[in-house]
């Protein structure tokens, strides 16, 4: 994981983790304050509005490019009236004080859609973001759950059955899987195809698990034809010349 986040130790109270990560917001660049709201014991993943049952029922998860604020601001909202369940804020080209900016931003700008925030558990927690999501590379999945206890929904990316289990084993709520298909986002990544996918869906059904990796209108078809019915999108959604249409679409194919 980018960034100054100090996983809390074996001693540290999630509170006092999350005290901690308001004092450091303070210092983040553009001087963004502490949202009041997390001085709430609300738990997005069983309290009120019932995040984690929501996340039970999504079908498609939107990922914003690394476009404008004005375009991911655009995507989002026409995500949402799509239909889409779940929008990701993905941006590698922002400062951590833009990107929490702009979470905030989307925070308020939807209602209807669960909001996850790549990396960034702090950020999640401050703008008030229903999760984030973990990459091999960031913070452990057991290390955000300890800084974020029940406060956030946590998703984990895998890519074989065991590396999933290990990830729900250490407190993931959900798996992004892939990379399905060749994607110029993370070339490098190994795809295992739609069969590899559900093998994962499959072995920790019912735990929502997500196709992930160049998935688009073209494609769908085949994970669909595997038994997945939960896939994240980037391109599809992004490069589309009408993208809420595209989202209709895509929701479409997915629901049985």
């Amino acid at each position: 994981m980018h960034g100054s986040l100090r996983v809390p130790g074996p001693f540290e109270a999630p509170g006092q983790a999350l005290v901690r990560l308001r004092h450091s917001a303070e210092g983040l660049p553009g001087k963004a304050a502490p949202d009041p709201q997390l001085n709430k014991h609300s738990s997005p993943r069983s309290g009120e509005g019932g995040a984690k049952r929501r996340l039970g029922l999504a079908r498609l998860y939107v990922i914003t490019p690394d476009a404008s604020r004005e375009r991911v601001v655009e995507i989002v909202a026409a995500s949402a009236r799509g239909g889409a369940e779940i929008v990701q804020l993905r941006h590698k080209s922002l400062r951590r004080g833009e990107l929490l900016a702009l979470a905030r931003e989307l925070r308020a700008l939807i209602a209807d859609a669960l909001l996850v925030v790549n990396d960034y558990v702090d950020i999640a927690l401050l703008s008030g973001a229903d999760g984030v999501h973990l990459g091999p590379d960031d913070v452990s999945v057991a290390g955000a759950r300890r800084v974020a206890g029940d406060r956030l929904l946590i998703g984990a990316s895998a890519s074989t059955v065991d590396a999933a289990r290990q990830a729900v084993e250490d407190g993931a709520d959900y798996i992004g899987c892939g990379a399905a298909f060749a994607t110029p986002v993370k070339s490098e990544k190994r795809i295992i195809g739609p069969a590899g996918v559900a093998a994962v869906a499959q072995a920790l059904a019912p735990l929502p698990v997500f196709g992930i990796g160049g998935i688009d209108e073209t494609n769908l078809p085949q994970l669909r034809a595997f038994g997945v019915r939960r896939a994240c999108v980037i391109r599809a959604v992004a490069d589309a010349a009408d993208p809420e249409q595209a989202v209709r679409r895509l929701h479409a194919m997915l629901t049985p």
